[in-house]
């Protein structure tokens, strides 16, 4: 069984015991998630397609850490200028572990 689910703006493809890097949520490691922005809900009997999403679907994830992604690097330069910038970001996520998917 697999659903699509909707966070942070971004949409991802999840089964029972997927591992996945979202955008930061505002929990600690260890606690339970539970999605219920669900778009769509697969498995043995067929896809349930939502309009826009699954009623009575929901997903639940458990938190593994608070993490950041590796460096990207952002570095400008003006050609003929002597004028440079580097700067450097990295990005907040939150790693999940999806326990369930209840697509009643």
């Amino acid at each position: 069984m697999f659903a699509v689910i909707r966070t942070g703006g971004k949409q991802y493809r999840v089964a029972k015991d997927t591992i996945l890097k979202v955008e930061k949520l505002d929990t600690e490691a260890g606690q339970t998630v539970t999605f219920s922005d669900v778009l769509m809900v697969g498995g043995e009997q067929g896809v349930t397609v939502g309009a826009p999403t699954v009623n009575g679907a929901s997903v639940t994830a458990e938190v593994v850490a608070q993490d950041r992604l590796p460096k990207v690097i952002i570095f400008k330069k003006r050609r003929r200028q002597n004028s440079r910038r580097k700067n450097g970001h990295r990005q907040h996520v939150t790693v999940l572990r999806v326990t369930g998917i209840n697509a009643s």
